[in-house]
């Protein structure tokens, strides 16, 4: 069998995975790694694996020519640049290892976490989608190559939405196992910063309804509310219950507080309203791995 056909038969088709859009739920800083686009080592530096050390290698050429080719093709599709992040391709190296270990190309190995769940356990990016690619093959220009010519793996590559990446390359031989892992990094705000936002947008919204402003308080009972929602990694909780024995109480989670959740309106644009608070917790929880903002609302 030729070293083309074996290369074919390893190739695995990938699928694109997305989080789920918080924002839609109502009750509803990062460490950057080098490798910049366009600029190629002329020497490999390679580092041995923690398992298999004696012949397995993290092929860090490959992985800066595979940023460097990705960022070629994004320009000529008019898409960004991706930034490559440390923290994703820590879990893109792991990965790889993992292949190699089972002998088999997979997005999610037996035992192994779902995507989400291993980006998040090594960045501490805010993400809203994320996708993967993994291939076997034998050098960076090829494994592109292979990759643009499937629909799946293109898809991905060229994703305008995507502005972060990490890349693991696993050397076994003459083989290289790779992953890509992709995702749409989002700011990370300060509690200040969501709060002031979310003000921003109720206000917004009573103007467009032809209401008054109204004046915002401080609810440190409100703050605490939203991190039990956290805690508990749901929107109802006792605090919240005990919340709404005296206001008027909307709770979401989101990753754009500028933007209110539908359903919202007809609560805030009523003509009885004075006054509201705003609660806001940041938590990484089971249904947000990689981050959400739980926000209470209360009105009176």
């Amino acid at each position: 069998m030729d070293r083309a056909t074996r290369m074919l038969l390893g190739f695995l088709l990938s699928t694109s995975v997305a989080t789920v859009q918080p924002a839609t739920r109502l009750m509803a800083s990062s460490a950057v790694g080098s490798g910049a686009a366009g600029q190629l080592t002329q020497k490999a530096a390679l580092k041995p694996a923690a398992a298999k050390a004696s012949a397995t290698w993290f092929d860090v050429q490959t992985e800066e020519q595979l940023l460097a080719f990705a960022n070629q093709s994004r320009q000529q599709a008019g898409a960004p640049p991706l930034t490559r992040d440390a923290g994703l391709s820590q879990a893109a190296r792991i990965h790889a290892q993992a292949m190699l270990r089972s002998q088999r190309l997979s997005h999610q190995l037996d035992g192994e976490p779902s995507l989400p769940q291993r980006l998040a356990a090594t960045t501490q990016l805010q993400l809203e989608e994320e996708g993967e690619n993994v291939a076997l093959d034998y050098d960076a220009q090829h494994g592109h190559e292979h990759l643009m010519h499937s629909p799946p793996h293109r898809a991905n590559l060229l994703n305008p939405a995507y502005n972060v990446v990490g890349l693991g390359v696993v050397r076994s031989g003459d083989q290289l196992y790779i992953v890509q892992d992709f995702g749409h990094a989002l700011p990370n705000y300060s509690s200040a910063e969501v709060k002031d936002r979310v003000a921003t947008a109720v206000n917004q919204r009573r103007q467009r309804s032809g209401q008054p402003a109204l004046q915002r308080r401080d609810l440190q009972s409100a703050d605490a509310a939203a991190c039990s929602m956290a805690q508990a990694d749901k929107l109802g909780t006792a605090s919240v219950r005990a919340l709404a024995e005296r206001y008027t109480v909307l709770t979401f989670t989101s990753l754009h507080p500028e933007t209110l959740p539908a359903g919202t309106g007809h609560a805030l644009t009523s003509r009885n309203l004075h006054s509201f608070s705003i609660g806001e917790c940041y938590g990484r929880t089971d249904t947000y791995p990689t981050g959400v903002y739980w926000v209470v609302l209360t009105l009176e």
